[in-house]
């Protein structure tokens, strides 16, 4: 059977950043992954690149970042004062005021974003709260484990996640 709307194909792959090959992630032949096609629940291109595989099929292909998660966008980046980390006493957990450390913050609207911490300074921080791989061109290299038809069960188990 090959991948094509409404299957769901198991595959493993290695996500690389296409201009360092810095691994990104890793879905090893032991654990591989399954995805649901034509559901609209992934990047468009990571699934058009796969449509018309079957089992045991490989594939390599890069998706620009225009295509996944967009370019860097410097809007997404602002400082915030240090006191929007603190208890409600004032102080500091230990470890909070870390670069890299990541945290859940609502807007305006009650929307759910997460930002990294990426500078800190005397009376604020800056957070980025693009998308981890905006910016990037991401590299797929994979093989397909196996495809079927998508079940009924199978559209509300994919559509959480």
């Amino acid at each position: 059977m090959k991948i094509d709307k409404n299957t769901v194909a198991t595959l493993s792959y290695t996500l690389t950043d296409n201009d360092t090959e810095a691994v990104l992630q890793l879905i090893n032949e032991e654990k591989p992954e399954e995805f649901m096609f034509g559901q609209g629940l992934m990047i468009d291109f990571f699934e058009d690149s796969l449509i018309g595989l079957q089992e045991n099929d490989s594939f390599d292909f890069v998706i620009n970042c225009d295509q996944a998660y967009g370019p860097v966008d410097p809007g997404a980046i602002f400082d915030l004062p240090n006191s929007s980390f603190a208890n409600e006493d004032g102080t500091f957990e230990e470890g909070v005021l870390q670069i890299g450390n990541v945290f859940p913050m609502q807007d305006n609207e009650g929307y759910r974003h997460y930002g990294k911490m990426i500078k800190l300074m005397e009376e604020s921080v800056t957070m980025d709260f693009n998308h981890p791989l905006a910016g990037k061109d991401l590299r797929f290299r994979g093989k397909i484990a196996g495809v079927r038809k998508s079940e009924t069960h199978d559209h509300a188990h994919h559509s959480h996640e």
